[in-house]
């Protein structure tokens, strides 16, 4: 009968323990600080909302080949924690869910990379703006990690976009923008600061962007440090151009990432969340 009685408290000490966790949770889910749409909950999103968190963020990532030594997801992987970043320091806006495919195309060479066409692009961001001004957001910024859809003039899907929704709803006080400082002005003066550095430039897989994922890379799965020796694929000049030889390594690489390292990409990370801030900033005066 005592076995009985023993092993009765042992099982209600292990169900206390077990639940604790999730009441202590339960009671304080620590949600104040939190700006990404994804990890709130609907009556905290409604909550931000009338607390002035009125600036939706949307950001997209991408999936393509980075050389050997960055894993594909690379844009989404700084997307998220940019985008993150931006709201956080914003302080009236929420991170909506990082588009993970962006303009690009398939390649059985360098098999890495899976795309949108531009159209899709197009009514993809459309529909994100569209449910973005539905849940109750009065502005709302739409901007990229991955060049696909961020060409000049017509090309530029973002800018077409912004441009015409808020043709649409600017009426109703509601406005959309594109902020296009934080991809190539950003990526532009990192670059420029590297290389009056005396560090190589680069336009893909190169020491820039392998370095924001070193510092991004807490747990060692976004970029395989051992392959760093050997990431080096077609150079750079001067005039920020890939200049290809017979000889160059036909690996993805365009520029030297062999150099890099977590304190630059900490730099490169600094740079686009600053640049983008303040332009959203001019867009959008925050109330005093």
């Amino acid at each position: 009968m005592r076995y009985f009685v023993v092993t009765g408290v042992a099982l209600a000490l292990l169900a206390t323990a077990t639940l604790t966790p999730h009441s202590a949770y339960a009671a304080d889910p620590g949600s104040a600080g939190v700006v990404e749409f994804e990890m709130m909950t609907w009556p905290e999103v409604k909550d931000a909302l009338a607390a002035g968190k009125t600036t939706a963020l949307i950001y997209t990532g991408g999936v393509e080949q980075r050389g050997p030594q960055n894993i594909n997801g690379g844009h989404n992987i700084m997307g998220r924690a940019i985008v993150k970043e931006i709201a956080l320091r914003l302080g009236n806006a929420i991170a909506m869910p990082v588009l993970p495919l962006t303009p690009n195309n398939a390649s059985a060479d360098l098999p890495g990379t899976i795309g949108l066409t531009s159209d899709l692009l197009e009514k993809v961001l459309q529909r994100m703006v569209e449910q973005s001004i539905t849940t109750g957001f009065r502005n709302v910024v739409v901007m990229g990690d991955h060049g696909g859809g961020q060409g000049a003039g017509d090309s530029n899907v973002y800018r077409k976009v912004a441009t015409e929704m808020d043709a649409r709803y600017s009426a109703s006080g509601v406005h959309v923008f594109y902020c296009d400082q934080v991809y190539a002005p950003a990526n532009a003066a990192t670059e420029d600061k590297l290389a009056a550095q005396g560090y190589p430039r680069a336009m893909h897989g190169g020491i820039h962007d392998t370095s924001i994922m070193m510092y991004l890379d807490h747990d060692g799965t976004y970029v395989r440090k051992s392959l760093l020796p050997t990431a080096v694929g077609i150079p750079v000049g001067a005039d920020g151009k890939p200049q290809p030889a017979a000889d160059s390594p036909k690996n993805g690489i365009v520029g030297d990432a062999r150099r890099a390292s977590a304190a630059i990409g900490k730099q490169a990370f600094e740079t686009k969340v600053d640049f983008a801030v303040k332009q959203i900033q001019a867009f959008i005066p925050t109330k005093k």
